[in-house]
Protein backbone atom coordinates (compact mmCIF):
# COMPACT_ATOMS: atom_id res chain seq x y z
CA UNK A 1 0.00 0.00 0.00
CA UNK A 2 2.83 2.40 0.84
CA UNK A 3 4.38 1.74 -2.58
CA UNK A 4 1.05 2.46 -4.23
CA UNK A 5 0.73 5.71 -2.28
CA UNK A 6 4.26 6.66 -3.34
CA UNK A 7 3.54 5.98 -7.01
CA UNK A 8 0.33 7.97 -6.80
CA UNK A 9 2.20 10.92 -5.33
CA UNK A 10 4.80 10.83 -8.08
CA UNK A 11 2.11 10.61 -10.74
CA UNK A 12 0.27 13.53 -9.22
CA UNK A 13 3.27 15.81 -8.85
CA UNK A 14 5.66 14.59 -11.54
CA UNK A 15 4.92 17.57 -13.77
CA UNK A 16 4.96 20.34 -11.19
CA UNK A 17 7.05 22.76 -13.24
CA UNK A 18 4.99 22.10 -16.34
CA UNK A 19 1.80 22.65 -14.37
CA UNK A 20 2.99 26.02 -13.07
CA UNK A 21 3.98 26.99 -16.60
CA UNK A 22 0.51 26.07 -17.89
CA UNK A 23 -1.19 28.02 -15.11
CA UNK A 24 0.81 31.16 -15.79
CA UNK A 25 0.45 30.85 -19.55
CA UNK A 26 -3.33 30.54 -19.14
CA UNK A 27 -3.34 33.53 -16.81
CA UNK A 28 -1.51 35.75 -19.27
CA UNK A 29 -3.63 34.56 -22.15
CA UNK A 30 -6.69 35.65 -20.16
CA UNK A 31 -5.42 39.02 -19.03
CA UNK A 32 -3.09 39.82 -21.88
CA UNK A 33 0.67 40.04 -21.52
CA UNK A 34 1.16 42.39 -18.59
CA UNK A 35 4.02 44.15 -16.94
CA UNK A 36 4.64 43.49 -13.23
CA UNK A 37 2.44 45.80 -11.21
CA UNK A 38 0.25 46.60 -14.21
CA UNK A 39 -1.81 43.42 -14.05
CA UNK A 40 -4.29 44.85 -11.59
CA UNK A 41 -4.69 48.29 -13.13
CA UNK A 42 -5.51 47.31 -16.69
CA UNK A 43 -2.28 48.62 -18.25
CA UNK A 44 -1.01 46.18 -20.83
CA UNK A 45 2.39 45.40 -22.15
CA UNK A 46 2.98 44.60 -25.82
CA UNK A 47 2.21 41.00 -26.60
CA UNK A 48 5.24 38.79 -26.91
CA UNK A 49 6.67 35.33 -26.49
CA UNK A 50 6.37 33.58 -23.18
CA UNK A 51 9.34 32.05 -21.38
CA UNK A 52 9.37 30.67 -17.86
CA UNK A 53 12.38 30.11 -15.64
CA UNK A 54 11.34 29.07 -12.17
CA UNK A 55 8.66 31.60 -11.24
CA UNK A 56 10.22 34.40 -13.26
CA UNK A 57 7.98 34.97 -16.24
CA UNK A 58 9.31 37.18 -19.00
CA UNK A 59 7.36 38.75 -21.87
CA UNK A 60 9.60 39.37 -24.84
CA UNK A 61 8.63 42.00 -27.38
CA UNK A 62 10.56 43.92 -30.01
CA UNK A 63 11.14 46.97 -27.84
CA UNK A 64 10.58 45.89 -24.23
CA UNK A 65 11.20 43.11 -21.77
CA UNK A 66 9.22 42.96 -18.53
CA UNK A 67 9.67 40.48 -15.74
CA UNK A 68 6.81 39.24 -13.57
CA UNK A 69 7.63 40.19 -9.99
CA UNK A 70 5.83 38.05 -7.38
CA UNK A 71 6.35 40.57 -4.57
CA UNK A 72 4.95 43.47 -6.59
CA UNK A 73 2.03 41.34 -7.69
CA UNK A 74 1.16 40.36 -4.11
CA UNK A 75 1.25 44.01 -3.04
CA UNK A 76 -1.03 45.06 -5.90
CA UNK A 77 -3.35 42.14 -5.25
CA UNK A 78 -4.02 43.39 -1.72
CA UNK A 79 -5.37 46.64 -3.19
CA UNK A 80 -8.00 45.09 -5.46
CA UNK A 81 -10.79 44.81 -2.88
CA UNK A 82 -11.17 41.14 -3.79
CA UNK A 83 -8.35 39.79 -1.66
CA UNK A 84 -8.66 39.13 2.05
CA UNK A 85 -6.15 37.65 4.49
CA UNK A 86 -7.62 39.14 7.65
CA UNK A 87 -8.40 36.77 10.52
CA UNK A 88 -11.64 38.09 12.04
CA UNK A 89 -11.46 35.90 15.19
CA UNK A 90 -15.24 35.50 14.94
CA UNK A 91 -16.54 33.74 18.07
CA UNK A 92 -19.54 32.23 16.32
CA UNK A 93 -17.28 30.56 13.74
CA UNK A 94 -14.98 29.29 16.49
CA UNK A 95 -17.96 27.82 18.34
CA UNK A 96 -19.18 26.06 15.19
CA UNK A 97 -15.72 24.57 14.71
CA UNK A 98 -15.84 23.19 18.24
CA UNK A 99 -19.35 21.83 17.71
CA UNK A 100 -18.15 20.15 14.50
CA UNK A 101 -15.32 18.47 16.38
CA UNK A 102 -12.50 20.24 14.58
CA UNK A 103 -11.50 22.82 17.13
CA UNK A 104 -9.45 22.96 20.30
CA UNK A 105 -10.89 20.69 23.00
CA UNK A 106 -12.32 22.65 25.91
CA UNK A 107 -14.24 19.93 27.72
CA UNK A 108 -13.24 16.57 26.22
CA UNK A 109 -10.67 14.02 27.36
CA UNK A 110 -7.72 15.93 25.91
CA UNK A 111 -8.79 19.03 27.83
CA UNK A 112 -9.02 16.96 31.02
CA UNK A 113 -5.54 15.55 30.39
CA UNK A 114 -4.14 19.06 30.11
CA UNK A 115 -5.64 19.81 33.53
CA UNK A 116 -4.15 16.61 35.02
CA UNK A 117 -0.49 16.95 34.13
CA UNK A 118 -1.05 15.56 30.61
CA UNK A 119 -1.81 12.11 32.01
CA UNK A 120 -4.93 9.96 31.95
CA UNK A 121 -5.24 6.53 33.57
CA UNK A 122 -7.94 4.08 32.54
CA UNK A 123 -7.59 0.65 34.10
CA UNK A 124 -4.31 -0.87 32.92
CA UNK A 125 -3.64 1.92 30.42
CA UNK A 126 -1.77 5.12 31.18
CA UNK A 127 -1.89 7.77 28.44
CA UNK A 128 0.90 10.33 28.54
CA UNK A 129 0.21 13.36 26.34
CA UNK A 130 3.08 15.36 24.85
CA UNK A 131 3.54 18.88 26.24
CA UNK A 132 3.01 20.36 22.76
CA UNK A 133 0.75 18.59 20.29
CA UNK A 134 -2.09 19.02 17.82
CA UNK A 135 -3.58 22.10 16.20
CA UNK A 136 -1.05 24.91 15.87
CA UNK A 137 -2.10 28.55 15.71
CA UNK A 138 -1.58 28.79 11.93
CA UNK A 139 -3.75 25.74 11.25
CA UNK A 140 -6.50 26.80 13.64
CA UNK A 141 -6.44 30.26 12.07
CA UNK A 142 -6.74 28.84 8.53
CA UNK A 143 -9.69 26.58 9.35
CA UNK A 144 -11.52 29.31 11.23
CA UNK A 145 -10.96 31.71 8.31
CA UNK A 146 -12.65 29.14 6.05
CA UNK A 147 -15.60 29.03 8.45
CA UNK A 148 -15.65 32.83 8.52
CA UNK A 149 -15.67 32.92 4.70
CA UNK A 150 -18.74 30.68 4.68
CA UNK A 151 -20.46 33.07 7.09
CA UNK A 152 -19.34 36.17 5.18
CA UNK A 153 -20.43 34.79 1.78
CA UNK A 154 -23.44 32.58 2.70
CA UNK A 155 -24.91 32.44 -0.80
CA UNK A 156 -21.71 32.32 -2.88
CA UNK A 157 -20.03 29.26 -4.35
CA UNK A 158 -16.94 28.56 -2.23
CA UNK A 159 -13.89 26.78 -3.61
CA UNK A 160 -10.54 25.82 -2.15
CA UNK A 161 -7.40 25.23 -4.20
CA UNK A 162 -6.28 22.23 -2.15
CA UNK A 163 -6.92 20.59 1.19
CA UNK A 164 -7.14 23.40 3.75
CA UNK A 165 -4.81 21.36 5.98
CA UNK A 166 -3.57 17.78 5.84
CA UNK A 167 -6.31 16.17 7.89
CA UNK A 168 -9.18 14.14 6.40
CA UNK A 169 -11.67 14.95 9.18
CA UNK A 170 -11.30 18.71 8.70
CA UNK A 171 -11.50 18.53 4.91
CA UNK A 172 -14.59 16.32 5.10
CA UNK A 173 -16.28 18.89 7.33
CA UNK A 174 -15.58 21.67 4.84
CA UNK A 175 -17.02 19.52 2.07
CA UNK A 176 -20.16 18.98 4.13
CA UNK A 177 -20.42 22.77 4.46
CA UNK A 178 -20.52 23.06 0.69
CA UNK A 179 -16.92 24.09 0.06
CA UNK A 180 -15.82 22.64 -3.29
CA UNK A 181 -12.28 21.40 -3.87
CA UNK A 182 -10.48 22.32 -7.09
CA UNK A 183 -10.06 19.10 -9.06
CA UNK A 184 -6.56 17.88 -9.76
CA UNK A 185 -6.36 16.35 -13.23
CA UNK A 186 -3.56 14.80 -15.26
CA UNK A 187 -3.01 18.27 -16.78
CA UNK A 188 -2.98 20.06 -13.44
CA UNK A 189 -5.68 21.81 -11.43
CA UNK A 190 -8.95 22.55 -13.21
CA UNK A 191 -10.06 26.09 -12.35
CA UNK A 192 -12.71 26.23 -15.08
CA UNK A 193 -15.56 25.90 -12.56
CA UNK A 194 -14.56 29.07 -10.69
CA UNK A 195 -16.59 32.02 -11.95
CA UNK A 196 -16.26 35.76 -11.47
CA UNK A 197 -17.56 36.87 -8.09
CA UNK A 198 -17.27 33.45 -6.48
CA UNK A 199 -14.98 32.80 -3.50
CA UNK A 200 -11.73 30.83 -3.60
CA UNK A 201 -9.91 29.91 -0.39
CA UNK A 202 -6.14 29.47 -0.39
CA UNK A 203 -5.04 26.78 2.12
CA UNK A 204 -2.81 27.07 5.18
CA UNK A 205 0.33 26.04 3.29
CA UNK A 206 -0.36 28.63 0.59
CA UNK A 207 -0.76 28.58 -3.17
CA UNK A 208 1.67 29.36 -5.94
CA UNK A 209 1.86 32.93 -7.13
CA UNK A 210 0.82 31.64 -10.55
CA UNK A 211 -2.45 30.34 -9.12
CA UNK A 212 -3.03 33.67 -7.38
CA UNK A 213 -2.50 35.46 -10.69
CA UNK A 214 -4.91 33.18 -12.51
CA UNK A 215 -7.58 33.61 -9.82
CA UNK A 216 -7.20 37.37 -9.85
CA UNK A 217 -7.62 37.38 -13.61
CA UNK A 218 -10.85 35.39 -13.22
CA UNK A 219 -12.26 38.08 -10.92
CA UNK A 220 -12.95 35.83 -7.94
CA UNK A 221 -12.85 36.83 -4.28
CA UNK A 222 -9.71 35.37 -2.72
CA UNK A 223 -9.59 34.39 0.97
CA UNK A 224 -5.95 33.76 1.77
CA UNK A 225 -5.49 31.58 4.87
CA UNK A 226 -1.74 31.05 4.30
CA UNK A 227 0.07 30.62 7.60
CA UNK A 228 2.20 33.70 8.42
CA UNK A 229 5.18 31.38 8.97
CA UNK A 230 4.87 30.16 5.38
CA UNK A 231 4.67 33.76 4.18
CA UNK A 232 7.88 34.40 6.12
CA UNK A 233 9.61 31.73 4.04
CA UNK A 234 8.31 33.39 0.87
CA UNK A 235 9.88 36.65 2.01
CA UNK A 236 13.17 34.81 2.48
CA UNK A 237 13.25 33.39 -1.04
CA UNK A 238 12.24 36.80 -2.38
CA UNK A 239 15.28 38.26 -0.60
CA UNK A 240 17.42 35.59 -2.28
CA UNK A 241 16.00 36.54 -5.66
CA UNK A 242 16.76 40.23 -5.17
CA UNK A 243 20.39 39.42 -4.40
CA UNK A 244 20.46 36.99 -7.36
CA UNK A 245 21.09 34.08 -5.01
CA UNK A 246 19.83 30.56 -5.65
CA UNK A 247 17.33 29.41 -3.01
CA UNK A 248 18.19 26.05 -1.46
CA UNK A 249 14.83 24.87 -0.08
CA UNK A 250 14.91 22.12 2.53
CA UNK A 251 11.71 20.27 1.81
CA UNK A 252 9.88 17.77 -0.36
CA UNK A 253 9.59 19.01 -3.93
CA UNK A 254 6.07 17.57 -4.40
CA UNK A 255 4.66 19.07 -1.17
CA UNK A 256 2.15 21.86 -1.78
CA UNK A 257 3.95 24.26 0.54
CA UNK A 258 7.27 23.78 -1.24
CA UNK A 259 5.58 24.17 -4.63
CA UNK A 260 4.17 27.51 -3.44
CA UNK A 261 7.50 28.63 -1.96
CA UNK A 262 9.38 27.71 -5.12
CA UNK A 263 7.00 29.84 -7.19
CA UNK A 264 8.27 32.94 -5.36
CA UNK A 265 11.91 32.11 -6.12
CA UNK A 266 13.65 32.84 -9.39
CA UNK A 267 16.29 30.11 -9.17
CA UNK A 268 15.89 27.29 -6.69
CA UNK A 269 16.90 23.76 -5.76
CA UNK A 270 14.94 21.58 -3.33
CA UNK A 271 16.92 19.19 -1.10
CA UNK A 272 15.08 16.59 0.95
CA UNK A 273 17.66 15.74 3.57
CA UNK A 274 21.25 16.00 4.76
CA UNK A 275 22.41 13.38 2.26
CA UNK A 276 21.17 15.41 -0.69
CA UNK A 277 22.60 18.61 0.81
CA UNK A 278 26.00 16.92 1.14
CA UNK A 279 25.84 15.92 -2.54
CA UNK A 280 25.20 19.56 -3.49
CA UNK A 281 28.05 20.81 -1.32
CA UNK A 282 30.45 18.23 -2.78
CA UNK A 283 29.50 19.50 -6.22
CA UNK A 284 30.14 23.10 -5.15
CA UNK A 285 33.63 22.23 -3.92
CA UNK A 286 34.75 19.61 -6.43
CA UNK A 287 32.42 19.84 -9.40
CA UNK A 288 31.02 16.67 -10.89
CA UNK A 289 28.83 15.15 -13.57
CA UNK A 290 26.28 17.81 -14.55
CA UNK A 291 23.89 15.33 -16.17
CA UNK A 292 24.01 13.09 -13.11
CA UNK A 293 23.23 16.08 -10.87
CA UNK A 294 20.23 17.10 -12.96
CA UNK A 295 18.94 13.54 -13.08
CA UNK A 296 19.32 13.15 -9.32
CA UNK A 297 17.29 16.30 -8.62
CA UNK A 298 14.76 15.88 -11.43
CA UNK A 299 11.58 17.89 -10.66
CA UNK A 300 13.35 19.60 -7.74
CA UNK A 301 14.86 22.66 -9.44
CA UNK A 302 13.77 25.73 -11.38
CA UNK A 303 13.51 25.54 -15.13
CA UNK A 304 16.87 26.27 -16.72
CA UNK A 305 18.78 25.50 -13.52
CA UNK A 306 22.47 24.78 -14.14
CA UNK A 307 24.58 23.43 -11.24
CA UNK A 308 27.72 24.73 -12.93
CA UNK A 309 26.54 28.36 -12.80
CA UNK A 310 23.74 28.55 -10.22
CA UNK A 311 25.54 27.34 -7.07
CA UNK A 312 27.87 30.31 -6.63
CA UNK A 313 25.60 32.21 -4.22
CA UNK A 314 23.09 30.41 -2.02
CA UNK A 315 20.32 31.24 0.43
CA UNK A 316 18.67 28.71 2.73
CA UNK A 317 14.90 28.35 3.22
CA UNK A 318 12.74 25.51 4.40
CA UNK A 319 9.38 23.82 4.23
CA UNK A 320 8.05 24.76 7.66
CA UNK A 321 7.16 21.18 8.59
CA UNK A 322 10.64 19.69 8.19
CA UNK A 323 12.77 18.57 11.12
CA UNK A 324 14.22 21.66 12.79
CA UNK A 325 17.57 20.02 13.58
CA UNK A 326 18.06 18.87 10.01
CA UNK A 327 17.26 22.32 8.58
CA UNK A 328 19.81 23.86 10.94
CA UNK A 329 22.40 21.22 10.04
CA UNK A 330 21.89 21.82 6.31
CA UNK A 331 22.28 25.55 6.87
CA UNK A 332 25.55 25.03 8.76
CA UNK A 333 26.80 22.71 6.03
CA UNK A 334 26.04 25.25 3.29
CA UNK A 335 27.69 28.02 5.32
CA UNK A 336 30.83 25.93 5.87
CA UNK A 337 30.94 24.97 2.20
CA UNK A 338 30.69 28.56 0.98
CA UNK A 339 33.40 29.69 3.43
CA UNK A 340 35.65 26.89 2.21
CA UNK A 341 34.95 27.74 -1.42
CA UNK A 342 35.10 31.53 -1.29
CA UNK A 343 36.78 32.46 2.00
CA UNK A 344 35.40 33.70 5.30
CA UNK A 345 35.71 37.35 4.28
CA UNK A 346 33.49 36.76 1.19
CA UNK A 347 30.82 34.68 2.94
CA UNK A 348 28.15 37.38 2.84
CA UNK A 349 28.58 37.61 -0.92
CA UNK A 350 27.86 33.92 -1.34
CA UNK A 351 25.57 32.81 1.48
CA UNK A 352 22.59 34.22 3.34
CA UNK A 353 20.30 32.80 6.02
CA UNK A 354 17.06 34.05 7.57
CA UNK A 355 15.24 32.35 10.44
CA UNK A 356 12.30 30.57 8.82
CA UNK A 357 11.90 27.65 11.24
CA UNK A 358 8.28 27.47 12.43
CA UNK A 359 7.90 27.75 16.21
CA UNK A 360 4.95 25.35 16.29
CA UNK A 361 6.79 22.65 14.38
CA UNK A 362 9.82 23.08 16.62
CA UNK A 363 7.74 22.91 19.81
CA UNK A 364 5.99 19.69 18.77
CA UNK A 365 9.26 18.05 17.78
CA UNK A 366 10.95 19.11 21.03
CA UNK A 367 7.98 17.77 23.02
CA UNK A 368 8.20 14.48 21.12
CA UNK A 369 11.90 14.13 21.94
CA UNK A 370 11.07 14.71 25.61
CA UNK A 371 8.25 12.16 25.51
CA UNK A 372 10.58 9.63 23.88
CA UNK A 373 13.11 10.21 26.68
CA UNK A 374 10.41 9.15 29.16
CA UNK A 375 10.44 5.74 27.43
CA UNK A 376 6.74 4.83 27.24
CA UNK A 377 5.93 1.27 26.22
CA UNK A 378 4.60 2.46 22.89
CA UNK A 379 3.74 5.65 21.05
CA UNK A 380 0.51 6.79 19.43
CA UNK A 381 0.86 9.43 16.72
CA UNK A 382 -2.36 10.88 15.31
CA UNK A 383 -2.46 12.91 12.11
CA UNK A 384 -3.21 12.91 8.40
CA UNK A 385 -1.22 10.39 6.39
CA UNK A 386 -0.15 13.14 3.95
CA UNK A 387 0.96 15.41 6.79
CA UNK A 388 4.68 16.11 6.61
CA UNK A 389 4.98 17.39 10.19
CA UNK A 390 3.21 14.28 11.51
CA UNK A 391 5.56 12.01 9.58
CA UNK A 392 8.50 13.62 11.37
CA UNK A 393 6.92 13.01 14.78
CA UNK A 394 6.59 9.36 13.82
CA UNK A 395 10.19 9.38 12.60
CA UNK A 396 11.46 10.63 15.97
CA UNK A 397 9.77 7.73 17.75
CA UNK A 398 10.97 5.13 15.23
CA UNK A 399 14.54 6.44 15.52
CA UNK A 400 14.29 5.89 19.29
CA UNK A 401 13.24 2.25 18.65
CA UNK A 402 9.92 2.73 20.46
CA UNK A 403 6.97 0.83 18.93
CA UNK A 404 5.01 3.62 17.30
CA UNK A 405 1.59 3.60 15.64
CA UNK A 406 0.59 6.47 13.34
CA UNK A 407 -3.12 6.65 12.50
CA UNK A 408 -5.22 9.34 10.87
CA UNK A 409 -8.64 8.44 12.34
CA UNK A 410 -10.17 6.05 14.86
CA UNK A 411 -11.41 3.93 11.93
CA UNK A 412 -7.88 2.46 11.70
CA UNK A 413 -8.42 0.58 14.98
CA UNK A 414 -10.62 -2.48 15.50
CA UNK A 415 -11.56 -3.00 19.15
CA UNK A 416 -13.05 -6.45 18.51
CA UNK A 417 -9.87 -7.94 17.02
CA UNK A 418 -7.20 -5.74 18.68
CA UNK A 419 -5.94 -4.83 15.21
CA UNK A 420 -4.52 -1.52 14.01
CA UNK A 421 -3.75 -0.30 10.50
CA UNK A 422 -1.01 2.28 10.77
CA UNK A 423 1.58 4.12 8.75
CA UNK A 424 5.34 4.14 9.15
CA UNK A 425 7.38 7.32 8.85
CA UNK A 426 8.44 6.68 5.25
CA UNK A 427 5.06 5.75 3.88
CA UNK A 428 4.37 2.05 4.33
CA UNK A 429 0.84 1.23 5.48
CA UNK A 430 0.85 -1.90 7.64
CA UNK A 431 -1.61 -3.90 9.70
CA UNK A 432 -0.61 -5.15 13.15
CA UNK A 433 -2.66 -7.73 15.02
CA UNK A 434 -2.69 -7.94 18.82
CA UNK A 435 -0.96 -4.59 18.96
CA UNK A 436 -2.14 -3.78 22.49
CA UNK A 437 -0.47 -6.03 25.08
CA UNK A 438 -2.25 -7.60 27.99
CA UNK A 439 -1.69 -6.03 31.39
CA UNK A 440 -0.40 -2.59 32.22
CA UNK A 441 0.86 -0.38 29.39
CA UNK A 442 1.96 3.25 29.10
CA UNK A 443 1.19 4.90 25.78
CA UNK A 444 2.78 8.18 24.77
CA UNK A 445 0.36 10.32 22.75
CA UNK A 446 1.02 13.14 20.31
CA UNK A 447 -0.66 14.56 17.23
CA UNK A 448 0.35 16.55 14.18
CA UNK A 449 -0.17 20.29 13.83
CA UNK A 450 -3.20 19.67 11.57
CA UNK A 451 -4.99 17.32 13.96
CA UNK A 452 -8.07 18.41 15.95
CA UNK A 453 -8.23 17.25 19.57
CA UNK A 454 -11.49 15.39 18.90
CA UNK A 455 -9.71 13.06 16.47
CA UNK A 456 -7.21 12.16 19.21
CA UNK A 457 -10.04 11.62 21.70
CA UNK A 458 -11.86 9.27 19.31
CA UNK A 459 -8.71 7.18 18.87
CA UNK A 460 -8.14 6.98 22.64
CA UNK A 461 -11.77 5.91 23.12
CA UNK A 462 -11.20 2.91 20.82
CA UNK A 463 -8.01 1.98 22.69
CA UNK A 464 -9.85 2.02 26.02
CA UNK A 465 -12.67 -0.06 24.52
CA UNK A 466 -10.13 -2.55 23.16
CA UNK A 467 -8.49 -3.01 26.57
CA UNK A 468 -11.86 -3.54 28.24
CA UNK A 469 -12.77 -6.22 25.69
CA UNK A 470 -9.43 -7.90 26.33
CA UNK A 471 -10.14 -8.00 30.07
CA UNK A 472 -13.75 -9.04 29.60
CA UNK A 473 -15.06 -5.87 31.16
CA UNK A 474 -17.95 -4.05 29.39
CA UNK A 475 -16.82 -1.10 27.26
CA UNK A 476 -18.20 2.28 28.17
Amino acid sequence: TGALDSRATRAKHGTVVARLTRIMAHSLATAGATYAGAALTGRRAPAGRLAVRGSSLKVRAADATAEFDPRTFRRELSKTGKYNRKFLKDEESAKKMEDDGIGYSKSGLVAKMRESGNVHVDGDVTFQLAEAYGFCWGVERAVQMAYEAKKQFPDANLWITNEIIHNPTVNDRLGEMGVQFIEETADGKDFSGCKEGEVVILPAFGASVHEMKLLNDKGVNIVDTTCPWVSKVWNAVDAHTRKEFTSIIHGKWAHEETIATASFAKTYLVVKDMKEAQYVCDYVLDGGDRDEFLAKFKNAYSEGFDPDTDLGALGIANQTTMLKGETEAIGKLLEKTMMQKHGVDKLNDHYMVMDTICDATQERQDAMYKLVDDKPDMMLVVGGFNSSNTSHLQEISEDASIPSFWVDTHDRLDADTNTITHRLAHGELVETKDWLPAGKVTIGVTSGASTPDKVVEDVIDVIMATKKKMSGAPAR
